[in-house]
């Protein structure tokens, strides 16, 4: 078997991990689609892609008080879309989908958190850890910021991505930075891409709108060290998080 073909069969198998959508998370879905926008702004003023005049992309607060929980939503029914992020410690899975990124950080912005745990590893790998890019930092004059910290959410927290007609269970792993022509949402490893879209995801992949990222507050979203951090490829990490996830979207419309 040739190398890339060795690499790229973890993250086929990596696929099953995908579940159905949950008919009440499927229900909150088409209510926000329905809405058309976001009520309760927590932050407004993004973009979702580098070549776009449409900043009305806001981090949605409408939720925050009865269901403990943060998603992203523009105008007239928008949803998000997913941009790649390669970001982090590639040392284990890297199968070459990254190489043409024009803007890899070498560590994400949890790298510290990760580090911290008794089972922990020097920072995330995108290829291994299923992460969400949440949350927007930055000092250029005008750019707009939003912490999410400062609305509840935990480093490292499971959030939900209903993508492809599916669910995926993520962490918060990283924020945007102001290295861009404009304040983005819309982001996720690339191990997180291949859960939604299969193995051929990659950075040149056209990715709609249509995306709901959603981020919980509280705590009890943290896995902590019950979250498998040395996990050997995707498929392992969300595993260990998928029973917090299970657990957190039942607040979903409850």
């Amino acid at each position: 078997m040739c190398l890339r073909a060795s690499l790229l069969l973890p993250l086929l198998l990596a696929s099953v991990q995908a579940r159905d959508i949950p008919s009440n998370v499927q229900k909150f879905y088409d209510s926000v689609v329905a809405q058309g926008s976001c009520n309760k702004p927590l932050q407004k003023g993004f973009y979702d892609m580098v070549n776009s005049d449409d900043n009305s992309f806001a981090y949605c607060g409408d939720h925050i008080d009865d269901y403990g929980i943060i998603y992203l939503q523009g105008a007239n029914g928008k949803l998000a879309n997913m941009d790649t992020d390669c970001d982090g410690d590639r040392s284990k899975n890297d199968d070459g989908r990254c190489d043409d990124a024009h803007s890899v950080q070498s560590a994400t912005a949890m790298r510290d958190y990760v580090s911290a745990y008794k089972n922990g590893v020097p920072d995330l790998n995108p290829f291994v850890h299923d992460y969400v890019v949440f949350g927007n930092s930055g000092d250029k004059d005008g750019w707009i910021t939003f912490n999410p910290r400062d609305h509840g959410m935990k480093p490292l927290s499971v959030m939900a991505v209903v993508c492809n007609n599916k669910l995926i269970y993520g962490i918060w792993g990283d924020t945007n930075g102001d290295d861009g022509v404009n304040p983005r949402i819309g982001e996720a490893s690339i191990s997180i891409g291949t859960l939604c879209f299969g193995a051929e995801f990659d950075l040149n992949s056209e990715v709609g709108q249509g995306i709901l990222y959603i981020g919980f507050t509280g705590d009890d979203a943290v896995p902590g060290e019950d979250a498998n951090w040395g996990a050997d490829n995707e498929n392992e990490f969300q595993s260990s998080i998928e029973s917090l996830g299970d657990k957190l979207i039942e607040r979903i419309g409850g």
